[in-house]
C-alpha cells in the first residue's frame, strides 16, 4: 500500500504547485492514499471550505491542519455540517485531537479504500513553544489504542523537533507514520524505525521557499531588524511540493520504506 502525505500548503503558490504535481506523482507511484496538510492553503493562514474542497478535488481523500485551524471562521460551520459518522468531506477535514475539549471538528478519522481496505488518519499538536493544547503523548496513546484499523498516519503538527522525534519513538511499532509539520523546513532524516514506522521531523511546506518559511522576506526581515509589527503576506517565489511517500504492509501496517519529495516548477 502507498501513502501520499503533502506538507503544509501554503498560500497561493502552494496551492499552485501541488495542483501542478499531485496528479503525475500520485499515478506514477500508484498511491492508494492521499493525505495533505491544508491549514495554510488561505494566504498563508487557515484553510476555507472553498479551498478544502479545492484539495479535495485534487486527490486528497484526508485534509489535516494544526495551530492556524480556526483562522478563517467560516470553517467552523463546514466542519459542524456533518455528524461524527459521516464520511463526507468536512469530516475528512481534521483538527489537532489534542485541542481543548469540546471544540468544533474532530481529531480522528477512519475510512477505508474503494479496495474495502481500512486506514485511519490521527491529527495531533505538540505543546512546547505552542499553545491550546493538551498532553499529545497520552491523546496519542488513548486514540492509537481506540483505532481497529491497521495502517495508520499521524500527523504530528509541533515547533520542537526533540518532540516530533520523541513521538515517533512513543508510537514506533504501533502506527505506520509519524510525519511532523508546521516548521515548514523539510528534514532529511527519513527513516523507518525498528518497529515498522515511518518516520519524518518536518515533511516541509509546499509553498514558496524563495521567502521566510512562506511570508515575504522583506518584511520578516524588517520585524527582526527593527523590532515593529507589521502585516505578514504569502510570498510566491520558487514554489516547491514537500511530500513524503510511504509503503507499507496493508495487512500489518508496518512500513518498510520512506521517500522524501521536493517537486519545484
Amino acid at each position: 500500500m502507498k501513502i501520499l502525505f503533502v506538507g503544509d500548503v501554503f498560500g497561493s503558490a502552494g496551492r499552485r504547485i501541488v495542483r501542478e504535481h499531485i496528479a503525475h506523482v500520485r499515478k506514477s507511484n500508484d498511491v492508494d492514499l492521499t493525505v495533505i496538510n491544508g491549514e495554510n492553503a488561505a494566504g498563508g493562514f487557515g484553510i476555507t471550505p472553498n479551498l478544502a474542497e479545492e484539495l479535495f478535488d485534487l486527490g486528497a481523500d484526508v485534509i489535516t491542519t494544526g495551530n492556524h485551524v480556526w483562522d478563517k471562521k467560516e470553517l467552523i460551520d463546514y466542519l459542524k455540517s456533518v455528524p461524527a459518522d459521516s464520511h463526507e468531506r468536512p469530516r475528512r477535514i481534521l483538527r489537532p485531537a489534542n485541542m481543548q475539549h469540546g471544540l468544533p471538528g474532530y481529531g480522528v478519522y477512519e475510512g477505508a479504500l474503494a479496495n474495502g481496505q481500512t486506514y485511519a488518519v490521527v491529527n495531533l499538536m505538540g505543546r512546547v513553544f505552542m499553545n491550546g493544547t493538551n498532553d499529545p503523548f497520552y491523546a496519542a496513546t488513548r486514540i492509537v489504542d481506540g483505532i481497529q484499523a491497521k495502517v495508520i498516519l499521524v500527523d504530528f503538527h509541533a515547533e520542537a523537533t526533540s518532540e516530533k522525534v520523541a513521538m515517533g519513538w512513543h508510537l514506533d511499532g504501533r502506527v505506520t507514520a509519524v510525519l511532523g509539520t508546521h516548521t515548514h523546513i523539510p528534514t532529511a532524516d527519513e527513516r523507518v524505525l525498528p518497529g515498522g514506522t515511518a518516520f519524518q521531523t518536518d515533511v516541509g511546506m509546499s509553498g514558496p521557499y524563495d521567502s521566510v518559511i512562506g511570508v515575504e522576506k522583506e518584511l520578516v526581515l524588517n520585524k527582526f531588524l527593527t523590532g515593529m509589527p507589521g502585516k505578514f503576506e504569502a510570498a510566491t517565489g520558487n514554489p516547491k511540493m514537500c511530500a513524503a511517500l510511504i509503503s507499507c504492509d496493508p495487512l500489518t501496517g508496518k512500513a518498510y520504506k520512506i521517500q522524501r519529495l521536493m517537486l519545484g516548477e
